[in-house]
């Protein structure tokens, strides 16, 4: 026994032999690793979410935890070798942000470390778990599968003349693929044509969506981390050519996008880290659900609505959550 557990025990004893009931100790030692596949505005709420979320559970990072984040500055590349070092460390628990950081550390782990994913949209196709309902292994976490019905339903009201709505995403990002994916099979009955625009790259970004220029009515950017690093390039093209954007993250709408229905990140921190504190004390991540985020936010910048040729109506405004002035 150390000497600070042999100190415990004292203050324990005669805390009971005069009847106090003693303080909480303070929780175990615990070492966690943190990845993303890039940093921007809403990837970095996620990550400050968990922090927080553990400080307030008693894990403090400097004291009883050992908390390590590394960004693989969208290379998935890096992404391998963050996980695989990661591996090597063998913490308590791997926390992945983002789609690709999630599959670079779930192939690197193989089982033998808890890996908790964060925003990742489906964890199910990402081939990460088997269900959401008992993933199984050792993988659980938070999606942040997005309301694509609503989304859609937003450009309409925005732009109600468009017929034909641009995307600008990169194929290689899994979580970009299966949103397009489905908001194409949504297209038909929404009486609207999907023209998309690959993006392998941050630096392809800007020419990509100028390929839709006369193409397409409005552009809607998902929660593609590519096109989301190099956001300024997208709203640039909309602004010059006067084609509306409308995203599907929140946070882009203070950097110029014109609404976004979406997900307050660092709520969807904060509960990835109340995952994370129950199997840091004890619980296996293959029998906690993966859990979604209900609750949704409209945000709008009227500014970036006139900059882009649009006027927004007072009936939406009405709605918003947040206006940026």
């Amino acid at each position: 026994m150390s000497i600070k557990s042999s100190l415990q025990l004292l203050l324990l004893t005669a805390a009971l032999s005069v009847g106090v009931t003693p303080l909480p100790t303070a929780a175990a030692e615990k070492s966690v690793r943190v990845t993303a596949i890039v940093e921007h505005p809403a990837l970095d709420a996620v990550r400050q979410g968990i922090l927080d979320e553990l400080e307030q559970r008693g894990y403090h990072a400097g004291g009883n935890l050992d908390w390590e984040f590394q960004s693989a500055q969208g290379d998935s590349g890096i992404a391998a070798q963050i996980a695989r070092k990661f591996v090597g460390d063998a913490p308590d628990a791997i926390v992945a942000i983002a789609t690709p950081s999630a599959q670079s550390v779930a192939a690197a782990a193989r089982g033998s470390l808890p890996v908790i994913f964060a925003a990742v949209t489906d964890p199910v196709d990402a081939k990460l778990v088997k269900q959401w309902q008992r993933p199984g292994g050792n993988i659980t976490g938070v999606s942040d599968l997005l309301p694509l019905e609503k989304h859609m339903a937003l450009v309409r009201e925005i732009v109600p003349a468009a017929r034909t709505i641009g995307i600008p995403y990169n194929p290689g990002e899994a979580n970009a693929a299966v949103l397009v994916k489905r908001i194409e099979a949504m297209a038909p009955a929404l009486g609207v044509n999907i023209v998309t625009a690959s993006a392998p790259t941050t630096g392809d970004v800007l020419a990509a969506t100028r390929s839709l220029v006369g193409r397409v009515d409005a552009i809607y950017v998902t929660t593609d981390n590519t096109v989301i690093s190099a956001f300024e390039s997208v709203l640039k093209v909309g602004r010059d050519a006067q084609i509306p954007v409308i995203a599907g993250d929140t946070d882009t709408v203070a950097r110029g996008a014109i609404a976004a229905v979406g997900f307050d990140y660092y709520d969807v921190g904060r509960q990835t880290g109340t995952i994370l504190v129950r199997v840091l004390e004890g619980e296996q991540p293959g029998a906690i659900a993966v859990q979604g985020v209900d609750k949704t936010k409209l945000h709008l910048n009227p500014k970036s609505a006139h900059d882009m040729g649009v006027q927004l109506a007072p009936a939406l405004l009405a709605r918003a959550s947040k206006i940026i002035d």
